[in-house]
This record gives C-alpha cells, sequence and structure tokens, in this order.
C-alpha cells in the first residue's frame, strides 16, 4: 500500500464538463500553490469522481501524491451511493494516508425508495462500515432540499436517521450533508440522539446555525467556499467557532477555492483554503494547521 500503488478503477462518475449555470467550465489543471508549513488532512473528498474525459484531470493516485507535495498527508475519501461507497473501501486499503466514508447521499435515497429497495441499500452501507477498520465515517449522510423536493424528504429523514442509528451503533464518525435544510437536521438529530463524533461537512449555515451545531458537539468542516468573494456569512461564521472545532475540507472535484474557482478541485489546492481561514481567525497558518491536525485526529482518529 502507499501512494505510489497501482490506481484503484474508479466507478464511471464522470463530472459534466457544462455547470449548473449552463456555462462552459475551465477544466484545465490548476497552479500547484506553495505548500503548508505544516501537514493538514483533507476531511472531505471524491477522489473517484473524475473530471472530464480530455486527461487533463488526475487519476488517485497522482491526485495523492501531488497533496502530499504541498503538505496534505491524509484524504477522507467519501462515498456517496454504493459503488462510490465500495470504492471508498476499496481506496482505503490501498492508498497509505487515505480512510473511507460510506453512505448513501440524501439525494439518493429517494432514488431507492421509489425503486423499493432502500432498506436493501441502508444494509449494504451498514455492511461495508463494518468490513474495515478503514472505514471511519458515516457519511455524506443528511438532507438536501435543493436537489430533492418535497415529495422525497421523508425517504432523506428515514435514511438520515438510519445512518445517526449505525455511527451510534458501530462508533463511528458521522458526517452531515446539508443544503437548505438546517432546521430539519437539527431536530432530526435532536430526536434520534446525537453521535460522539460530528462532522458538517461543507458547512454553509451562518453564525447563529454555527453555534447550534457547536452546542451539539460537532466539528464543522469548511470549504473552498470560504474563498469566494460572496461568502461573507460564512466567514463570519468560521469567526465564531471555536478553534478546537474546525476542520478544513475540499469536497474535490467541486467547490474549488479561488483564484481557481471554477477550475476542477483536488486535494491539493487545499492550501488556499487554509490560508484564507487563518486570515479570518487572525492567527498564523502554522498554528491553524497544527489545530486542523489535532481536531482531524480527535474526529477521525489518528493512526491511518
Amino acid at each position: 500500500m502507499g501512494f505510489d500503488g497501482a490506481e484503484v478503477e474508479r466507478p464511471t462518475r464522470e463530472r459534466a464538463a457544462i455547470g449548473e449555470d449552463g456555462r462552459s467550465r475551465d477544466r484545465t489543471r490548476p497552479a500547484v500553490p506553495d505548500p503548508l508549513p505544516m501537514s493538514v488532512v483533507d476531511a472531505h473528498c471524491h477522489l473517484d469522481i473524475a473530471d472530464g474525459e480530455d486527461g487533463a484531470w488526475l487519476g488517485a493516485a497522482e491526485a495523492i501524491k501531488l497533496a502530499k507535495s504541498v503538505g496534505v498527508t491524509r484524504i477522507v475519501q467519501v462515498g456517496c451511493d454504493l459503488p462510490g461507497a465500495a470504492w471508498a473501501v476499496e481506496a482505503a486499503a490501498t492508498y497509505k494516508g487515505v480512510i473511507a466514508g460510506v453512505a448513501l447521499h440524501p439525494n439518493e435515497a429517494p432514488k431507492h425508495a421509489e425503486a423499493g429497495d432502500l432498506a436493501e441499500a441502508l444494509a449494504e452501507i451498514e455492511r461495508l462500515a463494518a468490513s474495515s477498520e478503514r472505514v471511519r465515517v458515516i457519511g455524506e449522510t443528511g438532507l438536501d432540499y435543493f436537489r430533492t423536493g418535497p415529495e422525497g424528504r421523508a425517504a432523506q429523514h428515514e435514511s438520515f436517521a438510519a445512518h445517526i442509528e449505525l455511527a451510534k451503533r458501530l462508533d463511528k464518525t458521522l458526517m452531515i450533508h446539508d443544503r437548505d435544510a438546517h432546521d430539519d437536521i437539527l431536530r432530526i438529530l435532536d430526536r434520534e440522539g446525537v453521535p460522539e463524533r460530528l462532522v458538517m461537512h461543507c458547512f454553509s449555515g451562518d453564525t447563529e446555525f454555527a453555534r447550534e451545531c457547536v452546542n451539539r458537539g460537532a466539528y464543522l468542516s469548511f470549504a473552498g467556499v470560504i474563498t469566494f468573494k460572496n461568502a461573507q456569512s460564512l466567514r463570519d461564521a468560521l469567526a465564531v467557532t471555536p478553534l478546537d472545532r474546525v476542520l478544513v475540507e475540499t469536497d474535490a472535484p467541486y467547490l474549488t477555492p479561488s483564484p481557481h474557482r471554477g477550475q476542477p478541485n483536488a486535494s491539493y489546492l487545499i492550501p488556499h483554503t487554509v490560508r484564507k481561514m487563518a486570515g479570518v481567525l487572525n492567527i498564523s497558518v502554522a498554528e491553524l494547521c497544527a489545530a486542523l491536525n489535532e481536531n482531524a485526529d480527535k474526529v477521525f482518529g489518528g493512526t491511518w
């Protein structure tokens, strides 16, 4: 096992060349930034999702090697559906410094409910979660009211509750996807009981929601969105988050930080996000890196 190992074959999960706004995207590879002074963890990544077919993007082994060159020495690989979850388990077994998260993304739950096999899909997630010590995360699960309408919410709620129960029973970290669903996220967490370790993936709320999450013991994971000019409310949320509750992530190949917004993302671009976060928190980059690493050890375990 290691960064130079053979490439793990990815499921066919290409990202479209056209963005949500209908415009063509720039798929050229962003330049490698200056390395961080200390190592950090990419708390949420999708190495299995390729960015187009033009050969300009990265295989998993190369993405991991580039990340290591700038100080991103560990990556949480997150599966969002059954093929992706199986790939995450295989990747964690293959690549040093990678652990796995497995779950049904909230937008997958209504599809399985409509097909009549949600219970079977959840059972497969449980099997994968229990298959290896390197599966440390149940996620990303949660709620998404942006892509799924009211007709799919019951299935999302059912799936989210099942993942919460699984995280508690298997003593795994719960990683939450929350899009336009803050109130129901908190309501279901309170109803089902908060797991010992909880991460709000790609935190997207305001200062009030940040405080509510931290009060429930959550770690808030910030992605490249925090570098965007129009994301002041998110920077305000980071500013009120205790340093011992902060994580950083890419959500790669999505949410590429400035100055490369619109291009594909990868773990090696985390230095842009970390440096912006350090400025918001008014601390040195080295101090933030140390905190991010310590927090990741607490929430994901220290031996990868």
